[in-house]
């Protein structure tokens, strides 16, 4: 006997492989659940983008 063919093992390749993606959301899931983010900062509003800190913009200029 030879064996499987190769498509049933791609299969069972890409079942295991949905199998450790289920498994991780699930573990996601309950550490956020566990863990949820603080939303009642003072300075937090979801509808407001995040701020962007531009490299090479500080009070430190080098006078050439």
């Amino acid at each position: 006997m030879a064996g499987r063919g190769p498509q049933t093992f791609k299969k069972k390749q890409k079942e295991q492989q949905r199998k450790e993606k289920r498994e991780e959301k699930m573990a996601k899931r309950l550490e956020r659940k566990k863990n949820p983010l603080p939303l009642d900062e003072p300075d937090f509003d979801p509808d407001q983008p995040a701020p962007i800190e531009i490299a090479g913009d500080d009070e430190k200029a080098v006078d050439a």
